[in-house]
């Protein structure tokens, strides 16, 4: 005989009509490709993304508006640095334990070596027809597709550095006059700091690394980890902070002032994918159409990151990418280059 009572069961089955109803009502909204995979999508009830682009607070307003518009299906967010959330992906594959359904990383070497290694699964969001013309087409075997477009540069202190005495380029932060101010991320840790490490090294060799380690500068994980360090006044400049979350903490009324280098700013055009062993691959297809629908950019301009859309409004205050000159290593450079800084760097700076 069932435990239950009857006011328990007519509970149950009244919450069960309503959830019906709200997925629906969900379905209803979306295109027929979205709508397909949100069925199958629902039977498997979650996703767990590996995210290593966005900070914390945007990955977290990322997986909320992800569930909010696919009720039913749970976005379960794991956020870390890019270095990080690989490292993660690579040890659940070596335990043949597949946790893993979306992995994003700012590296796009990572997704060129999970590609030769046959670990990625083949599909190409219907979604990104829609993305800017420049990054809809990424891999032309469609194996992974651009979810993050950042923007890196320096950051200074305004009560400690005035505008008019802050470095203006990526050399200036070598004048000794920066030591013991200057903060930055660390490659072994953080994607971003590794293409840029390969960019500094490719325009100016690695004697650029050499002399900023004589200016003893505080070394974090992440490429946030500087704005950080520059709020508490800790340090005065950030070198290669992204600009979402120095914008961020400017709009909470934090001392910062973005600096877009006279060389260009580096441009981290990165890509997301599903691991070829991904236990829920109808969600994993959902969560790539959704970030490359308008979903995903319209959560993210929020947080002052670029949108990967034309029909997606910039994030207010910065610069139009127009006006920018963007600085990016080739894929090939990255998956080649990065592991060479990654030790470049701890010969150089002992960390």
């Amino acid at each position: 005989m069932s435990g239950f009572t009857k006011r328990q069961i007519l509970t149950l089955t009244t919450g069960v009509a309503i959830g019906g109803a709200s997925f629906r009502a969900a379905a209803q909204d979306m295109p027929a490709h979205e709508r397909q995979l949100y069925e199958a999508a629902r039977r498997e009830g979650e996703i767990t993304w590996y995210s290593g682009q966005y900070n914390a607070e945007t990955s977290e307003a990322v997986g909320r508006a992800f569930n909010e518009r696919y009720p039913g299906v749970r976005c379960n967010v794991v956020r870390s640095t890019s270095q990080v959330a690989f490292q993660r992906l690579s040890q659940d594959n070596r335990a043949n334990a597949a946790q893993c359904d979306v992995f994003s990383s700012t590296n796009s070497g990572h997704f060129t070596q999970l590609k030769r290694e046959g670990k990625l699964m083949q599909y190409r969001p219907v979604n990104a027809d829609g993305m800017l013309p420049a990054i809809r087409n990424m891999d032309a075997d469609n194996f992974f597709h651009t979810s993050f477009l950042g923007l890196f540069l320096m950051t200074h202190n305004t009560r400690l550095v005035p505008e008019a005495e802050a470095p203006q380029s990526w050399t200036d932060a070598l004048d000794g006059k920066w030591k013991d101010k200057l903060a930055v991320g660390h490659p072994g840790f953080s994607g971003a700091i590794g293409v840029w490490a390969v960019q500094m090294r490719k325009m100016y060799g690695w004697d650029y690394f050499t002399r900023l380690e004589r200016n003893n500068p505080q070394i974090g994980r992440s490429s946030q980890d500087p704005v950080t360090t520059l709020n508490a006044g800790e340090r005065s400049v950030g070198l290669c902070v992204p600009v979402g979350t120095t914008a961020l903490a400017i709009s909470r009324g934090n001392p910062l002032k973005l600096i877009y280098p006279r060389e260009g700013v580096l441009a981290a055009i990165s890509p997301s994918a599903i691991p070829s062993n991904a236990p829920h691959p109808n969600a994993a297809k959902l969560f790539m159409e959704f970030q490359a629908g308008k979903g995903l950019s319209e959560t993210v301009r929020r947080t002052f990151n670029e949108p990967l859309r034309p029909d997606v409004p910039p994030p207010e205050g910065g610069r139009p990418l127009a006006d920018v000159t963007l600085l990016t290593p080739t894929l090939e450079e990255q998956e080649k280059g990065v592991p060479e800084v990654r030790e470049a760097w701890r010969d150089t700076f002992g960390v």
